[in-house]
């Protein structure tokens, strides 16, 4: 597979590697740019990429809450400028609304806004604003208690991060903490047990190979099993630590996990989302000069 200019790009501009370490990763990978990450971080030579480092993708998140259920949607756009405009923050707004009374996406593109559909809404909203956009997503949770919190807000529950955190027990304020914590750490599941296995294993993959490969440079190795019982097991525990949201250190007080924070304000964490305009939408990159010589071969 050919290795192009843009993929050794996106490659370094996701994971902060040098130019040529992307490149020989993305030909050790044969172009694949998941696994290229990871050979990366075997080597020592980027930290964990996320997806969303690779947004590109405009628009709003909106969030809601009524009683003991929160909702969180997502409208994108092609630009930013859209965010900024009063008639598609309303209608972002009216559609987190109707939100909160239907349980998935599909209900909530036929759900009952101004008269007509949410989905002709914004249809009609496309044609007005002269922009495309697009009902990408919804996630809602529920408890005793909800609180939410706009990251970068372009207006009231409208912004670039919607956060929504659900308890057990009643909120004397934790929550709002919580979701400003849950904002800027961004865990990538509750608990270890709640995370998706296909996560668990690619990280254990990738400290495995990372740990044997340090041990086999090291002047004086280890004995494997100390890598296999020890090492590596280490290294997994500090990985949920970081990417747990109940094992995390609290960033109001790093000395107490969020777990312990809600637990000495009377309350359990039972739930949580964090949506982000556009994560995990990767733009196509158009190298502008390629295209003018296409263009002027015909």
């Amino acid at each position: 597979m050919t290795i192009t200019a843009s993929m050794v790009k996106e490659l370094r501009d996701s994971t902060g590697a040098g130019m040529m370490d992307a490149k020989k990763a993305l030909t050790e990978t044969n172009g694949d740019m998941e696994a290229a990450v990871d050979w990366l971080r075997t080597k020592g030579l980027a930290k964990a990429a996320k997806k969303a480092d690779r947004v590109a993708a405009e628009g709003l998140v909106g969030v809601a809450v009524s009683g003991g259920k929160g909702v969180a949607v997502e409208v994108n756009s092609e630009t930013d400028f859209v965010g900024k405009n009063a008639d598609f923050q309303a209608l972002v707004r009216g559609i987190t609304t109707a939100a909160l009374g239907v349980s998935d996406l599909e209900a909530l593109k036929g759900a009952a806004l101004n008269g007509k559909t949410v989905e002709a809404s914004l249809t009609d909203a496309i044609v007005t604003i002269g922009e495309n956009m697009t009902l990408r997503r919804m996630a809602s949770v529920a408890g005793d208690a909800v609180a939410a919190y706009v990251h970068t807000a372009a207006a009231d529950g409208l912004g670039r991060i919607g956060v929504l955190v659900a308890l057990k027990g009643a909120d004397n304020g934790i929550g709002k903490q919580i979701a400003m914590h849950i904002a800027a750490t961004s865990p990538v599941s509750l608990s270890e047990a709640d995370m998706d296995p296909e996560v668990v294993a690619r990280e254990l993959a990738v400290q495995t190979a990372k740990a044997l490969e340090e041990n086999a440079a090291s002047a004086k190795p280890k004995p494997e099993a100390v890598i296999q019982n020890n090492i590596i097991p280490g290294r997994m525990k500090k990985f949920f630590e970081e990417s747990t949201l109940l094992n995390q250190k609290f960033v109001i007080n790093p000395d107490i996990t969020v777990a312990q924070a809600a637990k000495d304000a009377g309350v359990e964490v039972v739930g949580f989302v964090r949506m982000a305009v556009g994560e995990g939408i990767e733009k196509k990159e158009e190298d502008f000069a390629a295209e003018v010589a296409k263009a002027l071969q015909g």
